[in-house]
């Protein structure tokens, strides 16, 4: 059983999210030099979309940002602080968004990562995302979702 708990973040997540995602992107730092900002702009996501924090007790441990469109969502951002990483976090947040994304009646997410990251590239592939086009440094993918979980109780991703 985990020992966190994913809840919408607030205000107050602000300054522990931007440690978290900033920590999580630490090891691309050095080797991608135009990764964009990463954390720029969290008090704003968390005012205006819809961000979820993975928390133990008071420590934020990872994040996701997500952005409602009228015909899909955005999924701006993931990040799962290293110091949590191997608990199954990352699958979990990814879940959590597709949860959302069919509570808000949108079935298709599209993403875009660094062509930089190609582990994440696969991940995602692995995930049941496809690719749909590149833009610069970006690979941008999308996912189609089942209306519903399978009723096996697998989770769709």
């Amino acid at each position: 059983m985990a020992n966190w708990t994913i809840r919408a973040a607030t205000s107050k997540d602000a300054e522990a999210l931007i440690r978290c995602i900033e920590n999580a992107y630490a090891v691309y730092r050095p080797r991608i030099k135009d990764l964009p900002p990463v954390s720029e702009g969290i008090e704003d996501d968390i005012a205006n979309h819809l961000v979820f924090v993975a928390v133990a007790g008071d420590r934020v441990m990872g994040g996701l940002v997500l952005v409602p469109k009228s015909d899909h969502a955005i999924l701006a951002n993931v990040a799962v602080d290293p110091g949590a990483s191997g608990r199954g976090l990352g699958r979990a947040l990814m879940e959590h968004a597709e949860t959302e994304c069919r509570r808000l009646g949108l079935l298709d997410i599209h993403l875009s990562t660094h062509v930089d990251m190609p582990d994440n590239v696969r991940l995602y592939e692995h995930l049941g995302w496809r690719r749909i086009g590149t833009s610069g440094n970006k690979v941008n993918m999308a996912r189609t979702l089942q209306k519903h979980p399978s009723a096996s109780g697998a989770i769709d991703i």
